[in-house]
């Protein structure tokens, strides 16, 4: 896989070291992930709060970075900001009230980044991009999150290339917002791309590709 990423980024003139592998471990049994991080996975993404807390749970003893990237709710916020490093699915004021209402619990920055429904889907969960500068402006305000980027999921298609223009358009909303300077947010990231796209995703300026099928294998 690793292989694949670099190949990638070496076509296109970026640097192999920018761009990061999120293997989805998401109803992968834990003895599956442990074979994972030991042939050199070190960020793993979950779906599933309560699957993620008794994996997370079971593997404490390696030294790996989780990242939540499904849909959070409200409710699980407080579980969210104890285990996971970085949160890629936020996509309105609320959720990330509460998540820094329950961050400043613990007496934690959480990072966090922004979900952009960039295909204006209404299957899909995301801040749709014309809504997305006042979002970011208001959670900027909040003192224990730190956003880092914006993520997307385009529609699903046979053909990678299709899903380039939305890949383009997150980099270029996130190159816009960049320009806008703003205290306390870093337009470091990139989250999208997954297994039937993330080489193109890579051409198109990701540094966090989710890929699970390409890892785990077909699930159940």
């Amino acid at each position: 896989m690793n292989d694949r990423i670099n190949n990638a980024a070496y076509a296109c003139g970026r640097d192999p070291e920018t761009i990061r592998l999120v293997a989805v471990s998401k109803t992968i049994p834990a003895d599956m992930v442990r074979e994972a991080i030991n042939a050199g996975v070190i960020i793993l993404g979950e779906n599933y709060i309560q699957e993620a807390r008794e994996k997370i749970n079971e593997l404490s003893a390696f030294p790996v970075s989780w990242h939540f990237i499904g849909h959070l709710q409200t409710n699980k916020a407080k579980y969210a900001v104890r285990l996971f490093d970085l949160i890629h699915t936020i996509d309105s004021l609320k959720l990330a009230r509460e998540l820094n209402k329950q961050a400043k619990k613990i007496n934690k920055i959480q990072q966090i980044m922004i979900q952009i429904n960039i295909s204006m889907e209404s299957s899909k969960s995301g801040v749709y991009e014309q809504n997305s500068l006042s979002l970011i402006r208001d959670i900027s305000c909040l003192q224990n999150l730190s956003i880092r980027g914006l993520m997307t999921m385009p529609p699903f298609f046979n053909s990678p290339e299709k899903a380039r223009p939305y890949f383009s358009a997150l980099r270029e909303l996130r190159d816009k917002i960049k320009k806008e300077a703003i205290q306390n947010v870093s337009m470091e990231e990139l989250s999208m791309g997954m297994t039937g796209d993330f080489e193109v995703a890579i051409e198109e300026g990701a540094t966090l590709v989710r890929i699970g099928t390409a890892v785990f294998g077909k699930r159940n």
